[in-house]
């Protein structure tokens, strides 16, 4: 490598730490308050850079927002891909995807909290890209759906529908787990069985339900 290599990646590691270090200092103030409360100058000042500098990283706060927004997503969506398509450790994959969506709310909660509180209540940009991720997570989740046997004649409508219905549930038990009080692990787990039974209460209408073939793609 050239000195003149080095130094260029040395230039641009330097500008992802910077970035990072924006995005972390400004999930760390949402803690109590919407985004929309959020200034430019005090993001810079938490990152320790001055506040012109933001722009050689993001070109407006709600572009860091809406980045916020698919780095608290990206890895839960790669998580629960790998416990509904890979081999589970107890064999029930609705309880190994309880088990890690509970994890990952747990050691990520601040992003969760921003989430849920900005699902309804944020920017324009913010909000779009929220519903555009939940989306995403459920279309991945229909097509996971459409590998099982006795779901391969729906069609792709009532897959979709289905998808929906289990990330709402989903929803529901990570604002649970946000909101708990006392916090303990006999609460989660109180928390955990309530989920794990919306979740069966929902694919106990599978073996019943018929697609309709002219929907069906």
């Amino acid at each position: 490598m050239t000195a003149t290599e080095s130094e260029t990646n040395t230039r641009q590691e330097r500008k992802r730490r910077t970035r990072q270090a924006l995005l972390e200092t400004a999930l760390s103030l949402l803690d109590e308050r919407g985004f929309a409360d959020l200034s430019l100058r005090e993001v810079t000042r938490g990152a320790g850079i001055v506040p012109t500098a933001f722009y050689r990283h993001f070109a407006s706060m709600e572009e860091l927002g809406v980045e916020l927004v698919e780095q608290s997503m990206r890895t839960l969506r790669d998580m629960l891909r790998s416990a509904r398509t890979g081999e589970t450790s107890s064999g029930d994959i609705i309880r190994d995807s309880v088990h890690t969506l509970h994890v990952h709310v747990r050691r990520h909660e601040d992003h969760f909290r921003f989430l849920l509180r900005e699902r309804y209540g944020g920017a324009g940009p913010i909000q779009r890209a929220i519903a555009d991720e939940l989306r995403l997570f459920a279309s991945e989740l229909a097509v996971d759906l459409a590998r099982f046997d006795q779901l391969r004649a729906w069609s792709s409508e009532d897959l979709h529908m289905m998808a929906g219905l289990i990330v709402t549930a989903m929803l529901a038990t990570v604002e649970d787990l946000l909101d708990v009080r006392p916090r303990g692990a006999g609460t989660d787990r109180r928390i955990l069985r309530t989920a794990e039974k919306r979740l069966r209460l929902i694919l106990l209408g599978v073996a019943n339900w018929r697609s309709d073939p002219e929907h069906t793609s």
